[in-house]
């Protein structure tokens, strides 16, 4: 596995492109006053983190600025901007409290192994879910914390209570979304009783949402990721849609990976096949990945690799030019010259979000 060194090359990378964009827009005769502010801040910057794999699943890592190509709405953009440095992550590790009886024991045993795929300058959160949402401890850099987190944490007990990291005390936007919107919170959960195989109350989307909004405001010189661990069950009774909440990934630039540990998907379970359904879409669309664990021992090899994939994707960046008018939600295909190479990127954003500033 790659070792991670610490990098801020996203950061100077969108720094860069706003201060290069802020000058073309200045007069001539007036090249010596600094631009204003608002200029800079409605400059707007698509950032596009690429993942390249070689036809055994391999990240491909040599690449160039001069192998990738840009178009949106069908129109080639140029690359304002390209970095290959790893990025530091900010994290939420999202994990289904009410997973498949036969799966628990092998995923409970693999938790603290999570741990050992996340460096030094990587913030992670962790955040259970059932009904509805649960944080369990806020943004940390403590890896040690994060360790002792994942070895107590008992996967089907509803007594979690969040944790705070004394040396690391919350500074990041409130847990969002813990409460339904009726008021009642994880606290009427009723207690752990003797559950069927597969159950359909297990609100997958809206634990998404939540976890994404935990996300937006951590800094864009970071990987904002989701790390899922589900066995693809999703209820009907989200209060968040599907749509919606692909809306506020992508305008937040956070890219779901999820491990799906459900080693079968009965006929009939509607709400499972949904959910598989579902996680594929919101991997591929927001530039994520889908894995399977299929077996024991899959998972201690499965969460370094996510890990890494996430940190070291390529960021290409562009300023949109001659799109299409009148739509807000605009798609983007990426291309790679040199065959037999398969890619991973975000499918779109929306204009309203990079032209506010969000």
């Amino acid at each position: 596995m790659t070792r991670f060194t610490p990098s801020f090359g996203l950061a100077a990378l969108l720094a860069l492109v706003a201060g290069a964009q802020a000058q073309t827009l200045a007069a001539p005769g007036q090249q010596q006053q600094p631009p204003p502010p608002a200029i800079i801040s409605r400059t707007p910057i698509v950032i596009v983190p690429v993942t390249v794999k070689d036809s055994h699943g391999q990240l491909v890592g040599d690449l160039t600025r001069d192998d990738f190509r840009i178009l949106e709405d069908g129109v080639e953009q140029k690359i304002a901007g390209f970095s290959s440095e790893a990025v530091p992550l900010s994290a939420v590790v999202l994990l289904d409290n009410d997973l498949d009886q036969r799966v628990v024991k092998d995923v409970q045993k693999s938790l603290i192994s999570i741990a050992a795929g996340f460096g030094p300058d990587d913030e992670v959160a962790l955040v259970s879910y059932e009904e509805f949402p649960e944080t369990v401890t806020d943004f940390s850099k403590n890896n040690d914390f994060l360790f002792t987190t994942l070895k107590r944490f008992e996967i089907g007990s509803h007594n979690h209570t969040q944790i705070v990291d004394p040396a690391f005390p919350p500074g990041g936007p409130p847990p969002a979304n813990q409460a339904p919107p009726n008021g009642a919170g994880p606290t009427n959960v009723p207690p752990l009783t003797i559950a069927p195989k597969f159950k359909s109350d297990v609100d997958m989307t809206d634990a998404i949402f939540a976890a994404g909004q935990m996300l937006k405001g951590r800094g864009r010189d970071r990987r904002k990721i989701i790390f899922l661990i589900s066995d693809e069950a999703n209820s009907n009774n989200n209060a968040h849609s599907f749509d919606e909440t692909l809306r506020s990934l992508l305008i937040s630039d956070i890219s779901l990976y999820s491990i799906s540990v459900s080693r079968t998907v009965p006929v009939g379970k509607k709400f499972l096949q949904k959910g598989a359904a579902d996680l594929q879409k919101y991997a591929s669309d927001t530039g994520g990945d889908t894995f399977y664990s299929r077996k024991e021992g899959d998972l201690d090899r499965l969460y370094p690799e996510i890990t890494e994939q996430a940190r070291n994707e390529y960021t290409l960046t562009f300023s949109p030019q001659e799109v299409g008018k009148g739509q807000d939600y605009h798609p983007i295909e990426v291309r790679v010259k040199r065959p037999d190479l398969s890619i991973q990127t975000r499918e779109g954003f929306y204009e309203s979000a990079i032209t506010s500033g969000r």
